[in-house]
Order: structure tokens, then sequence, then C-alpha cells
């Protein structure tokens, strides 16, 4: 069970061991038997046991592990948790005063930085922290639309339909085959990924204390740079594209379609806001 993705790998092995946990399996994967002393998966005899040939006794068949994640699986989970952003993000732009959007968006988002952090090294699928990281997140993309909006009329749903747009069309051209997930364009796209986080980490903390770096100003920099970002998010989806398609030939357990619902929502953000951020460079001033 081999991969280029590390992630992928040691999911792939954990699922490999919940599978083998306290069964062997049976004739072509098929749920077997309890496994027995001396006796291999077939019933063959195994080193040091004296008896040279017995067939394993009959038991009955051993009810499964559990079921695998399927792309329907995923499909499901990414919609709830969109559902579940939407919903926070609605309720942030409609009950959170003036005076507390600034400290609750800048709250939300370290949090929502944590988190993905927690989730994307943790080795084991955790729902909870999945659907908690879409609330968080949702009050973050709820206040910051909230302030385009207020400064440019409209600016939200060029936005989302934009994001949308690039999202289907991307699922479309892997669909195609037209961008594939090669070793080298995974290990680039990591790279550049978390070259960009960096740089974005880096003028966050400098704009924190007033120091403009020109990455977020309105100007030709600012312009260039966003480009960047939006090819680069609409690419990492071919990255969750290939990690589903992967995740569901390695036999990944149910649970972890939310770790691929999670990679696919965190794309969605992250180009919805830097479309946000370029929409409003080419706005006029009211």
């Amino acid at each position: 069970m081999k991969t280029s993705n590390p992630v992928l790998a040691r999911l792939g092995q954990a699922a490999e061991r919940e599978r083998h946990a306290g069964y062997a399996p049976g004739p072509y994967g098929q749920p077997g038997y309890p496994q027995q002393p001396g006796y291999g998966p077939a019933g063959y005899q195994q080193p040091g046991h004296a008896e040279p040939f017995s067939p394993a006794p009959a038991y009955p068949a051993a009810p499964a592990t559990g079921q695998t994640m399927s792309i329907d699986d995923v499909v499901v989970k990414t919609v709830a948790l969109l559902g579940i952003l939407g919903v926070a993000a609605a309720a942030a732009w409609v009950l959170v005063p003036g005076s507390l959007a600034f400290p609750l968006a800048i709250g939300s988002m370290l949090v929502g930085l944590v988190l993905g952090l927690v989730i994307s090294f943790s080795r084991m699928a955790n729902p909870a922290l999945v659907v908690a990281y879409s609330v968080v997140e949702g009050v973050f993309v709820g206040l910051i639309s909230r302030a385009f909006e207020n400064f440019y009329s409209g600016i939200v749903l060029q936005a989302v339909v934009a994001t949308f747009g690039v999202f289907f069309v991307m699922a479309m051209l892997y669909k195609a085959r037209v961008i594939r997930a090669t070793p080298k364009f995974v290990r680039g796209m990591i790279a550049v990924m978390a070259g960009l986080f960096a740089v974005m980490l880096i003028n966050l903390v400098l704009g924190l204390f007033g120091f403009d770096t020109g990455l977020r100003s309105g100007g030709p920099l600012a312009i260039g740079f966003s480009l960047v970002c939006i090819v680069v998010a609409a690419l990492s989806f071919v990255l969750s594209f290939h990690e589903i398609e992967e995740g569901i030939r390695m036999g990944l357990p149910q649970r972890y379609s939310w770790t691929a619902a999670f990679g696919i929502l965190v794309s969605l953000i992250w180009l919805y806001l830097e479309v946000l951020r370029l929409i409003s460079y080419f706005q006029g001033d009211d």
C-alpha cells in the first residue's frame, strides 16, 4: 500500500491495523475468522508450532470492522460542513455588534488556525474538531464578508459565485485528467503552500505592529500576490481530489471522509477570501 502523500500513508497504516485487529482476513477480502494460535490466514502452520498441517476451525463469519469511505460520504460531509459554516457566518453577520467585530474576527481567525493545524497533523479523524473548525471559520468569514460588503455592495455574492465556479472547473479538469496529481506535483504544491502560509503569517504579524509590506494594500504587488494565492488555492483542490481517490482505494474507514471534507473546506475558504480581496482591489471609490 504505497502513496506519495505522507498523511495518507499514516492513515492507511491506521486503517490496516483496524482491519486486522483481532480478525484474520477471509477469502477474497471477505470478513474472516478470529485469529487462532498456530494458524495462518488460510489455516496453514505458522513457524514455532508442532502441528504440520491443520485447517482452521470453522467459526461463523465475524462482523465487519466498519464501512470504508466513499465519494458519497465525502460529498455529504462537505455539504454539511458548508451548511454549518454558512449558518455560523450568517449568525455572526447579523448578531455581532460592530464594536466587537474586529476582536472577534481576530480571535476566530487564530482559533481556526490552531484547530486547522491540529486536524491537519492529527493521525486520527476527529469529526468534532472538524465541525468546530467549520463553526469558528464561519464566524470569521461572516465578519470579514460583512466588512467588505459595507464598503463594496454586492462583492460577497460575486466572490461566492467566483469561488464555486473555480471549484467546479477544477473538479471537471481533474475528472478529465487534464491535471494530474503526480508525485512531483504533490511535492511542489506542498512546498508552495507552506511558503505562502509563512509569508501570510509574517505579513499578518507585521501588520499588527503597523508595518505595511504592500501585500494587502491594493497596489500592483497586492494584486499579483492575490492572483498567485488564487491559482495555488485552485490547484490545491487537485490535492484534495487525489487524497479522496487514494483514501477510497486504500479502504480507509468511513470516518476519514470528515478529513477529506475538511481539506476541501479549507481550500474553499482560502479561495473565497483571496477572491474577495482581489475583487475589492478593482472596485472604484464610492
